[in-house]
């Protein structure tokens, strides 16, 4: 059955019913072959049998008259007169068996001859056929018979048999990663081979659990350790931003640095939300509009070097009840594209029907990148700078709040990435 999926139980049932039909099948042609032998056996010994009781017969008297009956015929053919009396069908035939038909009717003639007489004895077998077609049809009937109840019995036992493999599989598909709390897959009653597989099962996330203790400690870390300098650096700059006695080009100087290091830590953010798949805050309304500004000011020095048109066309009144970190980061990994991979003409942001569109005149996408385009560490080109984890990030966050994101880009024209809200 291509395109069917077929489960464990199906699968038993199946095997259980080949098995019977293997084996009433082999049964069947046994019986109707021996059968049919034995009709051919029964058939030889009617025509010797009758045979010998005529010449018998007609040793004793030579006046013998053998009876025609209904599917007997028993001729003494003594000369050539008696001979023109016989059925077309009988004539000219000499010794031994023959086998002649008369319309649709087969019928098995055995000649003997004896002192110079021919005897002949015709037997129509019509039924010796007629019960052998009763039992090719009784065959049938019964492997049909037996494939409906070995289906069925075959569906309700595989249904015994699995039950432990079923149950054990909804344990699992309710068990998160990390939440053993004690419980275990082993349950009382449970099959020595199902025992084993629950045994596997809790030992591997036993083991998962380990893993990601450990990887949340790290990342806790991680993040503690590099949180703290980024901190230190931020907290510098605007001291040092204050002082009235800094020259500008010193005071640039310190933009650069702070700047750097805000993105640093939007990097390491995101980073974060890469390997743990946390929430990266609460829901609540969000004005579209305004949070498309927030993003865009870390690359809005970049807009204004390359003097770049950019568009807001956002209605002040959209609001969505969404989490606005998320909506956040995802902005400025999409505009920080659009501004790193465009060199003249426009940045444009618009929402129509919960379809939030990102565009730009950039250089484009080749088609046969599209389907790496969300991949960790994926570029398609060596222009700009970034770690190729941008848009990575904004699938994840997507994926993570049932965000539907697609892209349409052609080379050398510009790319629109959209991204609709459920």
């Amino acid at each position: 059955m291509p395109g069917v999926k077929r489960g464990l139980r199906l699968r038993v049932a199946l095997a259980f019913a080949i098995f019977c039909i293997v084996v009433v099948g082999t049964v069947g042609i046994s019986l109707y072959i021996a059968s049919d032998d034995i009709e051919q056996a029964h058939i030889e010994q009617i025509l010797e049998a009758e045979m010998d009781y005529l010449v018998q017969r007609y040793s004793e008297s030579s006046d013998f008259v053998p009876q025609v009956g209904s599917n007997l015929e028993k001729y003494i053919v003594r000369d050539a007169a008696d001979e023109s009396h016989l059925p077309t069908y009988l004539q000219g035939l000499n010794y031994r068996r023959h086998k002649v038909f008369r319309g649709p009717e087969e019928i098995r003639v055995a000649v003997r001859h004896a002192n110079g007489v021919k005897f002949l004895v015709a037997y129509e077998i019509g039924l010796h056929d007629l019960r052998q077609q009763e039992l090719r049809l009784l065959i049938v009937l019964s492997l049909l018979s037996v494939v409906g109840v070995a289906l069925v019995v075959g569906y309700l036992l595989a249904g015994v048999l699995v039950r432990q493999v079923t149950d054990l599989a909804e344990r699992v598909r309710h068990l998160a990663p990390g939440d053993v709390q004690g419980a275990t897959m082993i349950q009382p009653g449970q099959d020595e081979e199902v025992a084993q597989l629950a045994h596997a099962l809790d030992d591997y996330q036993n083991r998962i659990t380990r893993m990601l203790r450990r990887e949340q400690e790290f990342t806790a870390n991680v993040s503690h350790e590099l949180r703290t300098p980024i901190t230190t650096i931020l907290t510098s700059c605007e001291l040092l931003a204050t002082e009235p006695s800094l020259p500008e080009r010193a005071r640039g100087r310190i933009g650069m640095i702070e700047s750097a290091a805000t993105r640093m830590g939007e990097q390491l953010q995101a980073l974060l939300f890469l390997a743990r798949e946390q929430a990266l805050g609460i829901m609540e309304p969000v004005a579209l509009a305004e949070c498309v500004y927030d993003a865009v000011e870390p690359v809005c020095t970049e807009i204004y070097r390359k003097r770049l048109n950019f568009e807001v066309a956002i209605e002040p009144k959209a609001v969505l009840t969404l989490n606005p970190q998320a909506l956040h980061t995802a902005l400025v990994n999409l505009l920080r594209n659009a501004v790193q991979y465009t060199e003249r003409g426009f940045i444009r942001v618009s929402f129509n029907r919960n379809r939030l569109s990102i565009s730009d005149s950039g250089i484009g996408i080749e088609p046969f990148y599209l389907p790496l385009l969300y991949e960790r560490f994926f570029r398609g080109t060596s222009q700009g700078e970034g770690l190729g984890i941008g848009l990575a990030i904004v699938k994840r966050i997507c994926d993570h709040y049932g965000w539907t994101i697609d892209v349409d880009s052609t080379p050398g024209k510009g790319t629109t990435f959209h991204i609709t809200f459920p």
